[in-house]
């Protein structure tokens, strides 16, 4: 089993894409990307647009060989958008693939207005209904049934995790838990992984709270206790904060918790985190956005930021 991770915080984007490849299956979870539209009072970076455009068509290009699409939820950020921002992926660019591959993701029951639509975007784009897939499985591939988006009860709504097995490895791609419910980290301990890939808890929100931050900590550890490698990245990586909680937990587990880019042996890029610094060293003109999203300025002026570039 190859598993490749191509869009999360620790890459620079918003997101938690990857490519699982075992046996003859190409399968894609959660093409999507987003850029937080505001931070700081503060747009994208032309830097970070540019990465972000880079990780657009890394993505776009695995979905023309890819089998297997899952969806974990519908969220701007996990999936394609019919009516994407420029630094989204649109629906319109991927449509003709996703109406190719097997599809999967969950039903429409109990999607709030704005989700369900996505739902049906993304089933006019492949030409078909999409069937459930939560808590049912393909070969490889075994779904969860719903488990929340954070904590019980969120108004984010739920997600469906993601088993691959084959003969050597079991990867779980946890999508948003951010590990603040137990009982999706006690079905992750059942499937017995190698590998688990996670959001980690939002510690960029005050909402917050000490005892919640407690019980992702020792989530986490329940969960490293019982895997080789934990990745925990997205949310979690969106402030400072969470980027010494993380490196702190990977002391607690003697390197078992790692972020996405270490995983991939890249240099972390938390521009999420780094956007008020990317403003003070390189300041952006006036109107630079709104010329971007027509077309008439792109990110060539931005392409090198310290010792990064897109």
């Amino acid at each position: 089993m190859k598993i490749s991770i191509l869009g999360t915080e620790s890459l620079g984007v918003r997101g938690l894409s990857c490519l699982v490849e075992t046996g003859n299956r190409r399968i894609l979870i959660d093409p999507g990307i987003a850029l937080g539209y505001m931070r700081h009072k503060l747009l994208p970076h032309p830097f970070q647009v540019g990465v972000g455009a880079r990780i657009r068509q890394t993505i776009v290009e695995h979905l023309h060989t890819a089998t297997d699409v899952v969806f974990s939820h519908f969220h701007g950020d996990h999936i394609p958008l019919r009516r994407a921002n420029p630094f989204q992926l649109s629906l319109e660019t991927t449509a003709k693939d996703l109406a190719r591959v097997r599809v999967h993701a969950p039903g429409r029951n109990d999607l709030p207005g704005t989700m369900l639509q996505r739902r049906l975007d993304l089933e006019k784009a492949v030409g078909h209904e999409i069937p459930d897939a939560a808590g049912i499985g393909s070969g490889p591939l075994r779904f969860s049934t719903m488990v929340p988006h954070g904590p019980r009860g969120s108004k984010q709504g739920t997600v469906m995790m993601t088993r691959i097995q084959d003969d050597t490895t079991t990867f779980v791609h946890a999508s948003d838990i951010q590990l603040l419910d137990r009982e999706p980290i006690d079905l992750i301990r059942f499937w017995h992984p190698n590998t688990v890939m996670a959001s980690g808890p939002p510690l960029y929100l005050n909402r917050l709270t000490p005892d919640q931050e407690t019980a992702a900590w020792n989530n986490a550890l329940a969960l490293a206790e019982n895997t080789d490698t934990l990745i925990l990245d997205h949310h979690l990586l969106r402030c400072e904060r969470g980027i010494d909680w993380l490196a702190r937990l990977a002391h607690a587990t003697e390197g078992k918790a790692v972020n996405a880019a270490a995983f991939m042996h890249a240099r972390p890029c938390f521009l999420e985190a780094w956007r008020g610094e990317l403003y003070r060293d390189m300041p952006v003109p006036e109107g630079w956005h709104e010329a971007y999203a027509e077309g008439t300025v792109d990110t060539q002026n931005f392409r090198h930021w310290r010792q990064f570039s897109p």
